[in-house]
């Protein structure tokens, strides 16, 4: 290894690993279907050999650089696998078919934009995923929708919209935790905090499909598949409001400031007693449940896509995407790359709301560049984080812009794998549904526009400031 005086890292240094993972990710990604793990591995072999033959670096400084990174990123990663265990105790349990089967119910003609929305909503948040609710709920709502002679894009839309607001909010989803974790803001924080910018585009987003579903009420609704799914669901578990006590005790949680790890394995664990309790579950079922992940055998296969997911192993890829892009960013924060980048964004990003801007332009170039929305998070949320802090913006602010711009517009890019599943699974392309997709357009736009006005910024006082300035 080079043992050559250190050199200081410039933007140009910096931009040789950032240009070869767009690279290598766009031909991966978007050619090959790839996953991001080995061109992420082989982006981090190129900042290894600028650092080393051009910085001067060794390999052990390099190695350091990559652990104190990951050592940054552990508590996302044991919050992740025990939420993977907390999902398959509440399905087992019946909390989640519960939380599904009366978010059904929400179903009028009349109000059938909004309904579409809440109703995606509440099973993106109760699930943590807004793949599974466009492929399960999404498919069926999608066929009520061409039976009331809605076009399929504004009905697309409504699904995005609220496919997307759980995906955003709710604390077991893979990028909620992933935001806070690159930011450096606690989990619970970066929810409360996301309230301000989310409910706004929520609720005008709903007033707008209420003023364009208007026109479609009085018609009949073709409840098929809404019906298949809510009787399957009834002769599986059994649903009674009781069985949303789980998440109502993890909420309280939350408000009595409970740390996040302790609070979601007590959330887990009360899972686990109602799923003994109210479905007759054994204690092998639950074992394989947090660990495996609960399948679902009804033979109704939009049922069992829905509620077969969770367990300790499913979060597996996200823990092993999130260390080896820190392992990345550890060694472009090691060598003073990021530190450049920073600097030349710094010279034009003058004021907060230049800042909140810069960002949420950066989270959406990665979403078009990479092709690839967890990226959104991590590369934007390496590159700004000293940013932030130096500028004495609390580290929540940074984590739900990362979230305002990168997770809300994946779904609109065609390439980004987001966009691409989206269209594939409701068979409508992105920039069909992508003008009716209307929280995903107003979040980034509200995000902007506090930034400016300063509202909800909240300031670091001088400890915390010194404190992540010298991290």
């Amino acid at each position: 290894m080079s043992m050559k005086p250190k050199k200081q890292a410039t933007l140009k240094h910096a931009l040789i690993p950032i240009a070869f993972l767009i690279g290598i990710l766009s031909v991966s990604i978007i050619k090959f279907e790839a996953d991001p793990h080995i061109p992420l591995i082989l982006a981090i072999i190129v900042a290894a050999l600028v650092s080393v033959y051009q910085l001067g670096y060794t390999w052990n400084e390099l190695e350091k650089g990559m652990i104190d990174s990951i050592k940054m990123g552990m508590q996302a990663s044991l919050i992740l696998m025990v939420i993977g265990a907390l999902i398959g105790t509440w399905i087992l349990s019946g909390t989640v078919p519960t939380m599904i089967y009366y978010g059904l119910q929400l179903l009028s003609p009349g109000i059938f934009l909004v309904a579409t929305t809440l109703i995606c909503s509440i099973v993106s948040v109760a699930t943590g995923s807004s793949w599974t609710t466009a492929g399960t709920v999404g498919i069926a709502l999608l066929g009520v929708g061409h039976g009331l002679d809605i076009p399929a894009p504004i009905v697309a839309g409504a699904i995005i919209s609220g496919a997307y607001f759980g995906d955003k909010m709710s604390p077991l989803s893979d990028t909620t935790n992933l935001a806070p974790a690159m930011a450096g803001a606690d989990l619970f924080d970066h929810i409360k905090h996301m309230f301000y910018t989310t409910i706004p585009s929520l609720v005008i987003a709903l007033i707008l499909y209420g003023i364009i579903g208007a026109r479609y009420a009085g018609r009949e609704l073709d409840m098929h598949n809404i019906q298949l799914m809510l009787s399957t669901m009834k002769d599986t578990f059994m649903i009674s409001p009781v069985l949303l006590i789980p998440p109502v005790f993890v909420i309280i949680i939350v408000m009595l400031k409970v740390p996040a790890l302790p609070g979601l394995i007590s959330g887990t664990l009360v899972g686990a007693i109602f799923a003994a309790i109210f479905q007759g579950a054994g204690l092998g079922d639950l074992i394989d449940a947090a660990h495996y992940g609960f399948v679902m055998e009804s033979g109704i296969e939009i049922v069992d896509d829905l509620l077969s997911r969770g367990g300790l192993d499913d979060m597996m890829w996200t823990v092993s995407l999130i260390l080896i892009a820190l392992s990345f960013g550890g060694i472009l924060e090691k060598t003073g790359m990021l530190n450049a980048i920073g600097e030349a964004i710094m010279k034009l990003a003058n004021n907060t709301g230049s800042l909140i801007l810069s960002t949420v332009l950066t989270g959406i170039a990665v979403n078009l560049l990479t092709g690839e929305q967890y990226l959104s998070l991590v590369i934007p949320g390496r590159m700004y984080k000293a940013i932030y802090a130096k500028r004495g913006i609390h580290p929540k602010v940074l984590s739900r812009t990362l979230e305002d711009a990168g997770t809300i517009t994946s779904p609109l890019v065609p390439w980004n794998t987001c966009g691409a599943y989206m269209w594939r699974t409701l068979g409508i392309h992105p920039l069909a549904y992508a003008p009716y997709a209307f929280l995903n357009i107003l979040n980034p736009i509200i995000a902007i526009i506090y930034g400016y006005l300063g509202f909800s910024i909240t300031k670091l006082d001088e400890t915390e400031k010194k404190s992540l300035v010298s991290e």
